[in-house]
């Protein structure tokens, strides 16, 4: 069962009781606009890392299962990578590395949907895409070329309300680009990558699409709640009225065919 709870924003909140109704719900909406932009022959399905949308992708791949979909056409478009500078230049994480989100594009989301649909009609792995750091601008362009984001699933820091790697201050037009981490951000990273022992082992860079890449690309978008510890995220984006460059993750009232999907912990921690 859910809820509709009316925000202070004109993008919608739905309520659910846990991580898997809310999961299964943000998949059948998520399928819905993939079949409806299948005309095209290409899908995109933008994607975070981390542990907010493990439901989603797991309901997701049980959907293409029920529905013997084809996904040979369904690109992953990952938001963001940790790098470090080389020189003059950057180089990503090992894409074997725990906190990899090339990685997690590839396993938690490529193989796990793959799965559930025969080897005919299974996802390339050239169909997961993440950001270059040496040149952020052909992100931009690639995502031009295959026609935009049908969904852009999104998540917000539980702290500083950062969406991908973008800091608080991080202005609405911003792009794909590289940027230094918060020490917030490193913080929330810790929780959302348990294998890292301390602080000093999280990455102090990353490369990123920006607020402007999500809201210029992306045809639909999805907010994703989770927990008592997105209390204050849930709160801080249900009450904006727009984007608010204190709390990046409000980037989701600015954008087309926009909700926002919570669990009971996550509202009761916000109190509304």
């Amino acid at each position: 069962m859910s809820r509709t709870m009316p925000t202070a924003s004109r993008t919608p909140l739905q309520v659910f009781e846990g991580p898997e109704s809310l999961g299964a719900y943000v998949a059948a909406e998520t399928l819905a606009r993939l079949e409806r932009a299948a005309r095209r022959g290409t899908t995109t399905l933008g994607c975070p890392g981390g542990r907010s949308l493990r439901t989603t992708y797991a309901a997701l791949a049980r959907l293409f299962g029920e529905r013997s979909a084809d996904l040979r056409n369904l690109h992953i478009v990952m938001m963001d990578e940790y790098v470090e500078a080389r020189g003059e230049r950057w180089a990503y994480c090992p894409a074997d590395a725990h906190y990899s989100c090339r990685g997690f594009g590839d396993v938690a989301i490529r193989q796990v949907f793959n799965a559930a649909v025969s080897p005919a009609q299974r996802m390339p792995a050239q169909n997961v895409h993440a950001p270059d750091p040496n040149a952020p601008d052909e992100y931009e362009a690639l995502l031009e070329r295959l026609g935009g984001i049908d969904v852009f699933l999104l998540a917000s820091g539980a702290t500083d309300g950062h969406v991908a790697f973008n800091p608080q201050g991080t202005a609405l037009g911003a792009t794909t680009r590289v940027v230094e981490l918060s020490e917030h951000t490193r913080r929330d990273n810790l929780g959302t990558f348990p294998r890292f022992r301390d602080l000093a082992e999280v990455p102090r860079h990353g490369v990123t699409v920006g607020p402007g890449t999500i809201v210029r690309h992306s045809r639909a978008a999805i907010m994703v709640l989770l927990g008592s510890a997105k209390g204050t995220a849930l709160r801080r984006i249900s009450r904006s009225h727009a984007y608010d460059r204190d709390w990046p993750a409000s980037v989701v009232v600015a954008c087309t065919d926009a909700q926002i999907v919570a669990d009971a912990a996550a509202v009761r921690a916000a109190a509304l």
